[in-house]
Formats: C-alpha cells, sequence, structure tokens
C-alpha cells in the first residue's frame, strides 16, 4: 500500500482543473537538464518488519553513551534519569501540550511551570526566574542584552573559559547591535585572570559573563569577581553549564551574581545527540522587567482559590512589539516539566549525593591520570567533574586510537583554541564504574603511540 491519499481519478481531475494534461506539465519551467530522467535510486520495498530491522541495523552504528565508554562532557552530561520520569512524561496530557494564547485557562500548565520557577531560584540563589529559554547558549545570549538594557552600557567582559558556544551564541546576537565584546584572559590556575579583569573594568562595562563550573570543569571565585564588577557599576552574569555542581557548591546568588543562567539537560534529560535542552534563565528582582521570554506567578481569585496568571511577557508578538525585551517566542514547557520531575524526586540532599558522586569519581580520575608518564594538569586550581589533561603527542591521534578500542577519551581542546592542539576535556559522572576510569587509565598509558 502506497501512503499517498489521492486516486488516480483524484489526480486526473486536479489536472483538469489547472489545465495540463500529466504531472510532468508541471515541471516544465525546469530545464530539461536539471531534471532526473530516470526512477530514483531507491531500493525494492521492504515488509515493516523488514524495514524496522534495517533501521535497527543502522542504529546500531550510532555511538552512545550506553554502547561506547563515553568521557566526553562539554556542555552535555551523561547524568542517570529515573524511569519515571520518562514514564510521567509520556502521559498525553505532557506531550500535547502547547503554550496556551489564553494562558490562564490552563492552570496545570502554569502551575507546572511555576513549579520549575521555584526550583530553579531555590538552586541559584536568585529571587526571579523566567519560564526558561530554549537552551544555555541562548540564555547566556539573553543575558548579555539584558544587561546592556539594565546598565544602558555597551561594552561585556567574557571570560575566555566560558563556553565557546555560548560565546559564539553572544557573538552572533550582538553583532549588528554595536556591542563591544572583549575577551579576559585565563590565568595559569584555569580561572579567570582577576589583574587582567581588573585592567578592563570601566564606566563602559555592563557585564562580567564567567562560567561556573568554566569550560576547563575549573570552579571560580565569583565573590571577588562580584565585587569587581559592582564597583565598576557593572552586573556579574555566571553561565552554568554543568548545574549538578550546584548540589555541592554555593550559589551564584549568595555569591554576588546579578544573572545566573545555564543549561538544565543535566536534570532528566538525556546527551540525545546534542538535544533538547533548557535554558534556565534567573535574577535579582530588581531587574525583572527587564527579563526576557515570560514568567508566571501564583496568586489568589475574587474565592480566595490559589491560581496561576502570566505575570511577564515581554516578546514581541505581545503589544509590547518593538519595544520587547526579546524576540524568544516560547519556552521549553516539556523540558522545564522534566527537570522539575528530576529535582523533586531527587530532592535536596539526593542532588547533593549526584553531585558528590561526580567530584569523587572525577578526583580519582585525575589523579590517575595524572600518574601515567607523559600526561600532566595544566591547571591547579579546584574543579567540579571535568579535568583538562596535557599529553605529550597529538591529542587527535589519541583519541582516535581510544575510540577504535571502544572508549570515547574527552574532547580536544583543539576544536575550539588551536593554541590547545596537546589538551583534551575529560568528563567522569556519577555513571561511571571504578572499572570504567580503570579502562580509560589504561587505554591512555602509552600516550599518542
Amino acid at each position: 500500500m502506497r501512503y499517498i491519499p489521492h486516486t488516480e481519478e483524484d489526480v486526473r481531475q486536479m489536472l483538469a482543473a489547472i489545465g495540463v494534461t500529466s504531472i510532468a506539465d508541471l515541471f516544465a519551467e525546469i530545464p530539461a537538464e536539471s531534471r532526473l530522467d530516470r526512477p530514483l535510486a531507491l531500493p525494492a520495498p521492504l515488509s515493516e518488519s523488514e524495514l524496522l530491522r534495517d533501521l535497527q541495523s543502522l542504529a546500531a552504528q550510532n555511538a552512545t553513551a550506553s554502547s561506547q565508554l563515553s568521557f566526553l562532557g562539554g556542555g552535555a552530561y551523561n547524568h542517570f534519569i529515573p524511569s519515571v520520569i520518562d514514564q510521567l512524561i509520556s502521559r498525553s496530557e505532557f506531550y500535547t501540550a502547547y503554550t496556551p494564547y489564553q494562558p490562564e485557562i490552563s492552570q496545570g500548565t502554569l502551575q507546572a511551570v511555576f513549579e520549575y520557577q521555584t526550583l530553579i531560584c531555590q538552586l541559584t540563589g536568585m529571587e526571579v526566574s523566567n519560564a526558561s529559554m530554549y537552551d544555555g547558549a541562548s540564555a547566556c545570549a539573553e543575558a548579555v542584552l539584558m544587561a546592556a538594557r539594565a546598565t544602558k552600557r555597551k561594552q561585556i567582559l567574557l571570560a575566555a573559559s566560558l563556553h565557546p558556544e555560548y560565546r559564539e551564541t553572544v557573538t552572533t546576537y550582538c553583532q549588528y547591535l554595536g556591542m563591544e565584546l572583549i575577551d579576559v584572559p585565563t590565568a595559569s590556575s584555569g580561572r579567570i585572570d582577576a589583574a587582567a579583569l581588573a585592567g578592563l573594568l570601566g564606566k563602559e562595562t555592563a557585564a562580567v559573563v564567567v562560567g561556573y563550573p568554566n569550560f576547563f570543569g575549573i570552579i571560580e571565585e565569583l565573590e571577588p569577581i562580584a565585587a569587581a564588577a559592582h564597583v565598576a557599576g557593572a552586573l556579574l552574569v555566571t553561565a552554568v553549564a554543568e548545574p549538578i555542581a550546584l548540589g555541592l557548591l554555593k550559589s551564584p546568588g549568595e555569591l554576588g551574581a546579578d544573572i545566573v543562567i545555564g543549561e538544565g539537560q543535566s536534570f532528566g534529560m538525556p546527551v540525545s545527540f546534542g538535544g533538547p535542552g533548557v535554558g534556565f534563565f534567573a535574577a535579582r528582582e530588581k531587574l525583572v522587567r527587564s527579563m526576557p521570554g515570560r514568567l508566571i506567578g501564583a496568586t489568589r481569585d475574587k474565592n480566595g482559590k490559589r491560581g496561576f496568571v502570566l505575570t511577564l511577557a515581554t516578546r514581541e508578538q505581545h503589544i509590547r512589539r518593538e519595544k520587547a525585551t526579546s524576540n524568544i517566542c516560547s519556552n521549553q514547557g516539556m523540558c522545564a516539566l522534566m527537570a522539575s520531575m528530576y529535582l523533586t524526586l531527587l530532592g535536596k540532599n539526593g542532588i547533593r549525593e549526584v553531585a558528590q558522586q561526580n567530584l569523587s569519581k572525577a578526583t580519582y580520575a585525575r589523579s590517575a591520570i595524572a600518574a601515567l608518564p607523559g600526561f600532566r594538569l595544566p591547571y591547579s586550581a579546584p574543579m567540579f567533574n571535568e579535568f583538562v589533561v596535557e599529553v605529550e603527542g597529538d591529542v587527535v591521534a589519541l583519541l582516535t586510537r581510544l575510540e577504535g578500542q571502544g572508549i570515547l577519551g574527552g574532547i580536544s581542546l583543539a576544536r575550539f583554541w588551536p593554541g590547545m592542539h596537546n589538551r583534551f576535556l575529560v568528563c567522569v559522572t556519577e555513571q561511571h564504574r571504578r572499572q570504567d576510569i580503570d579502562a580509560l587509565v589504561a587505554a591512555l598509558k602509552g600516550g599518542a603511540a
């Protein structure tokens, strides 16, 4: 059976109404040399069972976190996902829901987002959170624009250790807005260079943007950065690509951050070849009127019953038009709900336990790799679950050799920094067993030889 709804008679009647004799006549305007004059080179039809078998064999060729031993991180992390999340999110009222254009009639959607916002505020130590953004990179760019609006300044200081794809997204957003983007170099410890930062801060600086942890897995000291930024009248934006770290670290809000953004993929979402994820965005209450996206609030109706409302919506499709703070037109509602489920299921103690396992296992791996001949750790500052390794020889050759052994050993930093051809980034999460880490160490032995 062909899945084409039109019968031959249907086609004949439509062609007659148009005034042509055949479907080929519809393509007469296309030069003959540009048209295919033979049937497409497609295989013979298959039964459903045969087709499924073929597709499964193709899928088996993909390298996944379960089919290979993966130590990849760099913004997408393989964490354990409780089975109940997939079961709950598969309910039809969740996966068929869409952003309502009369929002108050959809109390379930609004309450789910409200609970998500509450959890993000608790996690980040901030006072307000929006209903989520597309991903961590777009949230970072929106935070830069928000800081520029709030301070009425155009200069942004970006830590060189910020996630490079976040930096690229910020550059794309700002390239036609007259913004000045300045890199702040990394010190030998792996943290932002405090002296360089002090020399760059000035009366034109709108914000300092720094990772927490940064792309090298290093935990930045936010308090002195925040203090220096505030003295200059600028804001501190922290970008959290691995939010599991917040289970152990002091929240950015406690340390003086003004805007906290990040990627919530670690909270119950699979790596899934890079998406989807959910960008979280939280800030001080005094900045709320400049916040992008939408914000859900709780209230009471005339009968005293608790209800939820769309408190803030600053997108251009609403009445603000050219005064809109953002062209973000929706939020990642389903992914935000998955993050809420994950955080609620694990609770404060569970998130802390997961974070502790990440730190402990990464520390073990870091020490074991550092003990290998020809390997060293270039950065000395404390890290979370990622760390940079320097090797004598070609990193790409080394990682290719490991891949041939079924091990995805890390990310070559030459992909982002040409001068780092001999460095790679390793990530260890709670999913790795001791024997997994030992297998990586054994495979690394001998360097790129």
